[in-house]
């Protein structure tokens, strides 16, 4: 895939110049760096980037300035990917951002970033069209909704493997690779998932997304 058109929004300078340094490393052209959500909201409206990498808690207040930017550049210009990332889990705000948009949305903790192959890996796959949830993220997410016990406890645990998988943003082939089974075994799985969730056949893999989403809203 060509160089990424990549926008930065985090207020810890350090951690901002690392980003640009390693993005621009590994050829994608970082179009601006910026420390706050205003500032955030201006340079995608000015440049129109092929995804946004966006801390959740930014000034004034720390919350979760980040994230209400988020929101905006996905109502507003659905094109442009967004990859929030956060210190903690916080399901609440990854549930929010979920149910704004089924595609091109990614939630990593700041932790996976240590990990530059799957962080380029999620912050490609968000840029085109794709999601990509940090495996703790989609755990607690998972986790609340199967407390919720609606149509969660409808599905296997090995089906229940699979969904977090998908939710991760993972193929079929991938999740065969990590579960060590068949490919032929997964799309069973997955068939499955789609039956017990109600999703009729659909174009792409926009279902797999909705997959997730209806789970997480049971």
């Amino acid at each position: 895939m060509a160089g990424l058109r990549v926008v930065i929004a985090e207020d810890a300078a350090v951690l901002r110049d690392g980003l640009v340094r390693l993005l621009e490393d590994r050829g994608h052209d970082v179009i601006a760096a910026v420390g706050d959500g205003d500032a955030l909201l201006t340079a995608v409206a000015d440049h129109h980037p092929d995804v946004a990498v966006v801390d959740v808690r930014m000034p004034p207040t720390h919350t979760d300035e980040g994230l209400r930017a988020a929101l905006v550049i996905r109502r507003r210009q659905p094109e442009v990917g967004v990859l929030v990332f956060s210190q903690y889990v916080e399901t609440r705000y990854a549930a929010e951002l979920l149910a704004e948009s089924s595609a091109g949305v990614g939630y990593l903790l700041k932790d996976r970033v240590a990990d530059v192959s799957e962080f380029i890996d999620a912050l490609t796959r968000v840029a085109a069209g794709g999601t990509a949830l940090d495996p703790e993220v989609v755990t607690q997410l998972l986790g609340a909704s199967r407390r919720a016990g609606t149509l969660g406890a409808s599905l296997s645990p090995r089906e229940s493997e699979v969904l977090a998988l998908m939710a991760e943003g993972r193929s079929n082939a991938a999740i065969a690779d990590l579960l060590v089974v068949g490919r032929g075994a997964v799309e069973k799985h997955v068939a499955n998932i789609f039956l017990k969730l109600g999703l009729e056949m659909a174009e792409g893999d926009n279902r797999r997304v909705l997959a997730v989403l209806r789970y997480l809203e049971s």
